[in-house]
């Protein structure tokens, strides 16, 4: 047997016999799905709505089908770098380079400290202290931040975590987001909240620093992720799966990871 061949014989292997395990990141979508809401006077994304066609019926006897509607950045969904104008120039999800699709995730956990402040920023000594203890950051991989808001999934209010002086929900602090995308060996970043910025982002200097850094070096974000908690700190691997839309600004997508038990 030629030896490229021998890896993809174990990983099938792996999966057949149970040694490696399939786990889902991705939140069900539908119309309860929690949405981001912008205030005025910026445009919303409408609510994820999905309408039958036929259903073994007159409009189609043998067959069940439906079309929907909804935004680009609903549910689970990957963010392309034209989503943010530092990033207008550079690629859609259409041209996104499938190998940077799958790849090595490492996975920090903050989920006390936010619990203890919705609003908790990652720094750059969070990472660097997880480096320390798991190793460097691989090259062409993930930082999946888990902070236990997946819990919230299901309530549009709690998810969103709102009052009067806007929404809060952990994030990235300004400084890591520039590091990781201009110095990391990283392609993306993925969070379990509605987006990968801080809820409190808007006030930031500059505003929406994973948006304005990460899109406009051409890399990504995943947002809306579930199961972070199956995953270890490091060894899993990525697979995120949007769809190939033309000139799209994001997609939701199916996200999955690969353990070896």
């Amino acid at each position: 047997m030629s030896t490229a061949i021998r890896p993809l014989t174990s990983f099938i292997e792996g999966l057949a016999s149970g040694t490696i395990e399939v786990i889902d990141l991705t939140q069900p979508l539908s119309e309860r799905t929690p949405l981001i809401k912008l205030p005025p006077p910026f445009a919303n994304t409408p609510v994820w709505t999905t309408h039958e066609i036929s259903r073994y019926d007159e409009r189609g006897p043998a067959w069940y089908w439906n079309w929907f509607e909804g935004g680009e950045h609903s549910g689970t969904h990957f963010d392309a770098p034209i989503h943010w104008v530092t990033g207008k120039d550079k690629d859609d999800v259409s041209q996104v380079p499938v190998r940077r699709l799958v790849g090595p995730a490492i996975v920090i956990d903050k989920t006390a400290e936010a619990r203890a402040n919705p609003d908790y920023l990652l720094t750059r000594d969070d990472i660097d202290a997880f480096a320390r203890r798991h190793g460097p950051l691989p090259p062409g991989g993930w930082l999946l931040y888990r902070t236990g808001w997946d819990a919230r999934a299901n309530d549009q209010e709690a998810f969103l975590n709102a009052n009067a002086s806007g929404p809060h929900t952990p994030g990235i602090d300004g400084e890591c987001a520039r590091w990781l995308a201009g110095e990391s060996p990283l392609v993306g970043i993925g969070v379990e909240t509605v987006g990968t910025d801080a809820g409190t982002a808007h006030s930031f200097s500059p505003a929406f620093p994973c948006h304005q850094f990460m899109l406009g070096a051409n890399k990504y974000g995943l947002t809306q992720l579930a199961n972070l908690v199956k995953l270890p700190p490091t060894g899993a691997v990525l697979v995120v799966a949007p769809l190939k839309l033309v000139k799209g600004s994001g997609s939701p997508c199916r996200v999955l990871a690969f353990v070896q038990r």
